[in-house]
């Protein structure tokens, strides 16, 4: 099968802004649909995105996690994003899945999120995440800029503070607490921590 013959998905969520967000989180595209627990920004529970926030902000990596259930809570993790200011997005509208799974190596992005539109209906962000290095490639395209180390900013000719953290993958080789000690250090220089 050529790659045209691929099918193409399209993003099944609309951007998650809470009024005044400061920040912007952009993974690549969310896993299919027979892996998610909610539907919602990483969705996969074998994601360690909600475990970390989670541990960062209440101590507690089960917090916004129904144990009993084995899913995530997802009233609880909008109310967290809102009150801290955290917009979410992917840096896929659409995309190709080029072996039919989750990884970030075989997706090829079709379309990319209109980033620029995007921070346009956001005054009060500054800041660009990305989880992983494919969405901090996407973005790096999409701003004109290069890729940062990881964990690391660099700034935009138009001010942007562009971070690239680490992917949030189990298939990542970084244990949960280290991973969350690089995303707090990016929270607290960002002003949401």
């Amino acid at each position: 099968m050529e790659d045209t013959d691929i099918m193409i998905e399209e993003h099944p969520w609309e951007p998650f802004v809470p009024e005044g967000a400061k920040i912007l989180i952009m993974g690549t595209f969310p896993p299919q649909p027979k892996r998610w627990s909610m539907d919602f920004y990483y969705p996969n529970r074998t994601n360690d995105f909600w475990f970390m926030m989670g541990l960062i902000f209440m101590g507690d990596r089960h917090a916004l996690y129904d144990t009993s259930a084995k899913r995530f809570d997802l009233d609880a993790i909008k109310r967290l994003l809102t009150e801290r200011g955290i917009a979410l997005n992917d840096t896929g509208r659409k995309v190709r899945r080029l072996k039919g799974n989750a990884s970030d190596k075989y997706l090829e992005i079709v379309e990319p999120v209109p980033l620029r539109q995007l921070l346009d209906a956001m005054p009060c962000c500054h800041a660009v995440a990305t989880t992983g290095e494919k969405a901090a490639g996407v973005v790096a395209e999409l701003t004109g800029t290069g890729i940062p180390k990881m964990g690391e900013c660099i700034v935009s000719d138009d001010g942007l503070n562009i971070w690239r953290m680490p992917s949030t993958s189990r298939a990542y080789p970084l244990k949960l607490e280290k991973k969350a000690e690089y995303y707090a250090e990016m929270f607290r220089k960002t002003g949401v921590l």
